[in-house]
């Protein structure tokens, strides 16, 4: 018989099992589960042989990327697998008319492809080539990196000298939710999680606007996705300086989302619209792209009687945001966070996602903005990076995720949405109201 720990190479930190959670939401609908990644559109081709010794590089230094995620009794564990998976794959066509679907359907495929959680690689590298186009795409599991974590490991490939790639590691130290709990004292605890409780009620007065057609069932998750010109780029971060300040970009998205969003259906059955942000408790200069999942939700809400005035829209979420960071919400969760971490997935997704008031989806979008992409340089195996963009498997509803980031000045938006829920025209229709708010003087 098996020894219960034998094969474990590491349990799951309390935030690796709130993305576990929502990946679990995401495969009850049958859906492929939390799914997640980062596209880089190339200039040329880039020198193979080269990316192939840089991953194999990777996968020595971290060998979690050949694990299996299993379940031993109620937690949840990243075990050795009998046989190494392959980590990069090719993907060619000589289709020259079709090149751009080529390229859009096979990321759309790799990311809706379905497979059991104990046997689906934690990570895997795609080339998808065509005669005139080139991307290159990483796509990972939630539970084994968040977004930051995603974006580290795409430095590391990017970086030549091996020197300082010897900079990147795992943590050495307990995960930092632990860690930061560890300075309260018991009755601090009690306290927060009573603020942390008292806050999820507050916000569950107000039932969101779903605008996600749930009479049908979720099918497949599709993508749009727009790159903004240097100009209209540079355009919308005065208006935010202006608007929010230096270190409210997110929330100005968010609150453009938000507009966006109404002008589609004024109408829509809801109080107000209420979207899931991260917070990170890395040091910035940290370089732990793997078991360094430091997130949990906090939620941007603002009622549907503002969302006609812009300036009173703007200073509501600012002050939210402003009040969040001066009682401490974003520690207050972690005592939450540790708790729930010991219910059993079904549970722990239903009460992230379920309005305790209402019982309905507490979520009308999700949101991720990574900021400024910074790669060093833009040179990729000896070609340029020429876009960045970023997809994510959502639950549904609200099935639509608005993710962002700026790369070589350019802001690049996705679109992430569950069709049929949602269709392109839709999406399309939403951007441009997005893009005239953005813009908005």
């Amino acid at each position: 018989m098996k020894s219960s720990t034998e094969g474990i190479i590491q349990i799951l930190n309390p935030s690796d099992c709130f993305t576990l959670a929502m990946d679990e939401e995401i495969r009850q609908e049958n859906m492929p589960g939390s799914q997640c990644g980062f596209a880089l559109e190339l200039a040329g081709a880039p020198e193979i042989k080269a990316i192939q010794e840089r991953i194999n590089e990777f996968s020595e230094r971290f060998p979690l990327v050949f694990a299996s995620l299993q379940q031993r009794g109620k937690r949840f564990f990243w075990c050795q697998r009998e046989h190494q998976h392959p980590l990069f794959y090719q993907h060619n066509t000589a289709d020259t008319v079709n090149e751009d679907d080529f390229h859009k359907q096979t990321v759309l495929q790799l990311l809706n492809h379905r497979q059991a959680r104990e046997t689906i690689p934690p990570i895997e590298f795609h080339l998808i080539q065509s005669a005139n186009k080139n991307t290159f795409l990483m796509r990972w599991i939630h539970p084994f990196c968040d977004a930051k974590g995603a974006d580290l490991i795409l430095k590391y490939l990017c970086t030549d000298d091996a020197k300082q790639r010897l900079r990147f590691d795992v943590p050495k130290l307990e995960p930092l939710v632990n860690l930061q709990l560890a300075k309260y004292k018991w009755w601090q605890k009690v306290l927060l999680f009573i603020k942390a409780k008292r806050h999820i009620t507050q916000l569950d007065t107000l039932q969101s606007i779903i605008h996600a057609d749930t009479s049908k069932a979720p099918e497949r998750l599709n993508v749009n996705t727009y790159t903004l010109s240097t100009e209209q780029t540079q355009a919308i971060n005065k208006l935010t300086r202006q608007q929010v300040g230096l270190t409210g970009t997110s929330l100005y998205y968010i609150g453009c989302f938000m507009r966006a969003l109404h002008k589609m259906n004024p109408e829509q059955p809801g109080d107000a619209y209420c979207t899931p942000y991260a917070f990170n408790l890395r040091r910035n200069k940290a370089l732990s792209p793997l078991l360094s999942n430091h997130v949990a939700p906090l939620f941007a809400q603002a009622p549907k009687s503002i969302l006609h005035d812009r300036a009173a829209l703007f200073q509501h979420l600012k002050q939210q945001n402003a009040k969040t960071i001066r009682e401490k919400l974003d520690y207050a969760f972690l005592p939450i966070m540790l708790a729930a971490s010991w219910l059993s997935l079904e549970m722990h997704g239903e009460k992230l996602r379920t309005s305790m008031r209402t019982g309905t989806e507490r979520s009308s979008f999700w949101f991720s903005d990574i900021g400024n992409v910074d790669l060093s340089n833009t040179s990729f195996f000896a070609t340029d990076i020429t876009k960045i963009y970023h997809l994510c498997q959502i639950s549904s509803p609200p099935a639509l995720a608005f993710l962002s980031c700026q790369f070589n000045q350019q802001l690049t938006l996705s679109y992430n949405f569950i069709e049929p829920l949602f269709t392109e025209e839709w999406i399309e229709a939403l951007h441009q109201n997005v893009l005239e708010e953005l813009l908005m003087a």
